[in-house]
């Protein structure tokens, strides 16, 4: 059994269309992951969203569609796709929104709050699908085909990070962690193991997404912000044993041509370590089998 994973939106902090941000996509995150039975799994739910949605009514020609919804905290980027998401416009849909306990509001008061009428014109009483709310901490549950881990991450506000696997003994899992800052130079309300504990959690995940948003020299100017540079996010993954890790979570500023020195620069890393460990930067269509 496996898992097939397609990206969406890759973008952190707002949309970032234009010429410069073709190949690797301008849209903010969006993962879509599949079971073998076919199961929608819908890793947060910036504004690539809105291409899934639309996908999916085609695929499903008028059937109901169901699935769940992983949000890996409630900042804008991550849940601005939601009102515009199509498939919750339908009547005979149903998903469950899964969201943090840690945060300060309770997920559902978040995505209700965002339709409010000051800033959309659409309530989300309008909505014809049925949609139900669930929190969930640092804990392990079973879904339909999958199994699922959350972790917290050091992020302004907080966030999860997410493990899911098949519940085979092969082992093989995807670990999921779009905003996660890794240098210590940072400070988090969390224990002096929590490094320690990230890498148990990701140690030998078949497929690593990780925040990467700045370069080394662009990091020292957002020290606090809640993203890791590339190298950190090689360096997790090296610790953790890592067959693949993607790079996620492009600064908005940055072109496609500078996303390509990224991988380049990462990839030399790697080889001057005498390690084995496959880069990719996510681009929005890309498909990776877990």
């Amino acid at each position: 059994m496996s898992l097939t994973l397609t990206f969406w939106g890759t973008r952190g902090s707002i949309p970032s269309p234009g010429p410069s941000t073709v190949r690797y996509g301008g849209n903010t995150p969006c993962v879509e992951l599949r079971t073998d039975d076919g199961w929608l799994i819908i890793l947060d739910a910036g504004t690539g969203i809105r291409e899934l949605g639309r996908a999916l009514l085609e695929q499903h020609d008028g059937d109901p569609i169901a699935g769940d919804i992983f949000l890996t905290h409630a900042h804008w980027d991550h849940i601005q796709g939601i009102p515009f998401f199509a498939p919750l416009f339908r009547k005979g849909n149903r998903f469950t929104i899964w969201g943090s306990k840690s945060l300060q509001t309770s997920i559902d008061r978040v995505v209700r709050d965002q339709m409010s009428p000051v800033v959309f014109p659409v309530s989300f009483e309008e909505l014809q699908a049925r949609i139900d709310f669930q929190e969930l901490a640092e804990e392990r549950r079973r879904g339909n085909g999958y199994e699922v881990a959350a972790i917290g991450v050091r992020h302004p506000g907080g966030a999860l990070g997410y493990r899911f696997s098949t519940g085979n003994a092969d082992g093989r899992a995807l670990v999921y962690v779009s905003d996660n800052e890794l240098s210590d130079e940072a400070r988090y309300d969390d224990s002096p193991e929590w490094r320690e504990k990230l890498v148990s959690f990701v140690r030998g995940a078949s497929v690593l997404v990780h925040d990467s948003t700045y370069t080394a020299d662009e990091y020292q100017s957002f020290v606090g912000w809640g993203h890791s540079t590339h190298e950190q996010a090689v360096e997790l993954a090296l610790d953790a044993d890592v067959e693949r890790l993607v790079l996620f979570h492009h600064r908005p500023e940055r072109t496609d041509d500078e996303v390509d020195r990224c991988v380049e620069n990462c990839r030399a890393l790697v080889a001057s370590r005498g390690r084995q460990l496959e880069i990719l930067a996510a681009a929005e269509g890309m498909t990776l089998t877990v």
